[in-house]
């Protein structure tokens, strides 16, 4: 394992004395392979939310021989068990803990990381759980449910000394990384417009409660949100994604790849805009009360307006329009295509005093290298937060429908106690940032 850190939460003494009664096997998982560093070299992991996303993210790590992979948690007792499966198939053993509660987990002090891909709710407590256990993160998108919950997060993971990778694999793509150098280093000549867009969340009917089931505990999937009666949809990801309590739609959930795209080629990830003002329509009832559509501008100091909308607007992907010119990309899982006017600035080699952006090509080995080195990943918690920012400003000028003023220095809106409200949400107890 890299190191040994963390707080407890419960008594590890019965724990201890078992393993002190059992015989010692020395294996050769132990000792390594040709192609497997010794188990003393491995970054030992765990995940949190193995459903979805979070299956995806945990299956990556197990697949890197500089991972052993010992916990794995989800409040769906199904998910854990086969998620424990998964793992102690791979390794040939049955050692995998599966855990219901996050915090059995992140308190364990032979623990270096974990991933975490649970509902959006859950993300900034699951991660500030972690890193002030001693634990380096790699925390699915978006972050929080709120600027305040961001915040609080970029400060734990600074005070730590923690590595954190936010899962904004755009950042890991050579397309966007190439159509971003090429806005950087002037070649579409004065930027003035980037056109965003991204996917359109839902809308559902009512649902009428039903009896939880076993195998699942409804209060800790709940956690911090508002409670709320069971019904089977609440917590499927078909539908909690587009429900507010849980998360901002897809304006967030999607839209926080193509708005981090944006920014990075704006050269404005590490500030914010001036001004934002837009629109939106939302579900007048049902389940599902996330914005259906959406269209945002924010403008940022450097005179560029940023268009933010759902993709019946703008094309899904990042549009950059420029005084010579313009260049478009798109996700990699929409193919990652890149193009540009003139066609010619997509085969133009960048000269030696030209902006070349940091390089990764493998968004999870990106992060398995940092909690090596002790280096920032390519998608920082600085990053993370203002990407996330963006978003929750998109949000709260759809609901209050006006012009809104935006100091991105001291990241608070400018004479507006109804917009400074909206900047934080209020959490069930016990739960709290």
């Amino acid at each position: 394992m890299v190191r040994k850190t963390g707080v407890s939460r419960r008594d590890f003494l019965k724990g201890a004395a078992a393993a002190v009664a059992a015989p010692y096997v020395l294996t050769s998982t132990a000792l390594g392979a040709a192609d497997r560093p010794a188990a003393s070299e491995r970054i030992v992991m765990g995940a949190i939310g193995v459903g979805g996303r979070g299956s995806d993210d945990m299956n990556t790590f197990l697949g890197s021989p500089e991972v052993q992979m010992v916990a794995v948690c989800d409040v769906f007792e199904d998910r854990r068990r086969r998620a424990k499966s998964t793992v102690d198939r791979r390794y040939g053993n049955a050692d995998c803990a599966a855990y219901n509660d996050f915090r059995d987990l992140v308190t364990r002090p032979d623990i270096d990381a974990v991933c975490i891909g649970s509902p959006d709710h859950w993300h900034v407590l699951h991660a500030l759980w972690a890193v002030r256990a001693g634990k380096d993160v790699y925390c699915e998108k978006p972050l929080g449910l709120s600027i305040e919950q961001d915040k609080a997060l970029r400060t734990a993971v600074r005070r730590y000394g923690r590595v954190f990778q936010f899962g904004t694999q755009e950042r890991s793509s050579w397309s966007t990384r190439l159509a971003a150098e090429i806005v950087l280093n002037g070649w579409i000549g004065k930027v003035h417009t980037i056109k965003v867009g991204t996917r359109f969340s839902i809308s559902s009917p009512n649902y009428p409660p039903m009896p939880v089931p076993e195998g699942l505990d409804y209060d800790l999937w709940l956690g911090p949100a508002p409670w709320a009666p069971y019904t089977a949809n609440r917590v499927s990801n078909s539908h909690w994604f587009h429900i507010s309590d849980y998360a901002l739609g897809f304006l967030a959930g999607c839209g926080i790849h193509t708005i981090d795209m944006a920014a990075w080629g704006n050269g404005t990830d590490r500030t914010g805009p001036v001004e934002v003002e837009g629109t939106g329509e939302f579900p007048r009832d049902g389940l599902c009360d996330c914005a259906l559509a959406w269209n945002v501008d924010l403008r940022f100091a450097n005179g560029v307006t940023m268009n933010f909308t759902d993709g019946n607007q703008n094309p899904l992907g990042v549009r950059f329009e420029g005084s010579d010119g313009w260049v478009f990309v798109k996700e990699r899982h929409l193919g990652g295509t890149v193009d540009a006017e003139p066609k010619s600035l997509l085969r133009r080699p960048a000269g030696p005093d030209e902006i070349r952006l940091p390089v990764s090509n493998n968004h999870h080995q990106n992060f398995l290298e940092c909690v090596k080195s002790r280096q920032d990943p390519v998608a920082p918690i600085e990053i993370a937060v203002r990407s996330d920012t963006l978003c929750h400003l998109s949000d709260i000028a759809t609901r209050l429908r006006r012009k809104l003023k935006w100091d991105p220095v001291k990241e608070e809106f400018v004479g507006d106690a109804e917009a400074a409200r909206m900047m934080g949400r209020p959490m069930r107890e016990p739960w709290r940032i």
